[in-house]
């Protein structure tokens, strides 16, 4: 499945499920990330994702690992602008750990909230009820985002804010956005097609 939408500013996008061959794009995207982005990502300052990490983040099978990510339409071979995952936890199966990251450069350009649309429609789905995320405190917009999607507090350790998302309370808010144009395709294109 592939959805067409568009930014905020009206730059194309299609976003479609990470495959094991997007391997060299996520880490391409990665290099794009500024050295305070890696960071509050990855909770450190590597340079580059480890192998190990690389080989994680791309092996996705639809059911346990979710992940999709978004490409520039007009622009196919560019790296990953941004991907978004859900893994799903071992000891509780109707819940995911949940992560989002986009290049710099389209930070600020309703990117994240489309990815989140998808990934969350994906996860209810595949039966999930609720994303569990951890945050640096310092990560404001990833709090914000967050917290429009409805995500409440569950706890601090280690210096990380843990937060829960109710998959369909963050699918009802995101569906009564208005200044985020993309969402509409995004809603009436996942929906239209079956699962794959």
């Amino acid at each position: 499945m592939i959805i067409e939408t568009q930014l905020n500013d009206g730059t194309p996008v299609c976003i479609r499920r990470v495959r094991k061959d997007d391997e060299q794009r996520i880490k391409d995207g990665i290099a794009q990330l500024s050295p305070q982005s890696r960071y509050l990502r990855f909770f450190s300052g590597m340079r580059e994702a480890p192998p190990q990490v690389l080989r994680a983040l791309v092996t996705v099978d639809g059911h346990d690992h979710i992940a999709w990510g978004a490409l520039r339409s007009d622009l196919p071979d560019t790296p990953a602008l941004g991907v978004v995952h859900a893994f799903r936890e071992a000891d509780d199966p109707g819940t995911a750990e949940f992560s989002v990251a986009v290049v710099d450069e389209y930070h600020g350009r309703g990117l994240a909230r489309l990815l989140c649309a998808v990934l969350l429609l994906d996860c209810q789905r595949e039966g999930l009820e609720h994303l569990s995320v951890n945050i640096l405190p310092e990560n404001r917009p990833a709090l914000t985002l967050a917290r429009s999607l409805g995500a409440e507090g569950t706890g601090y350790e280690d210096g990380i804010t843990q937060l829960e998302i109710d998959i369909g309370e963050a699918l009802a808010s995101l569906r009564a956005e208005s200044d985020v144009p993309g969402l509409a395709a995004v809603f009436e294109q996942f929906n239209a097609s079956p699962a794959d």
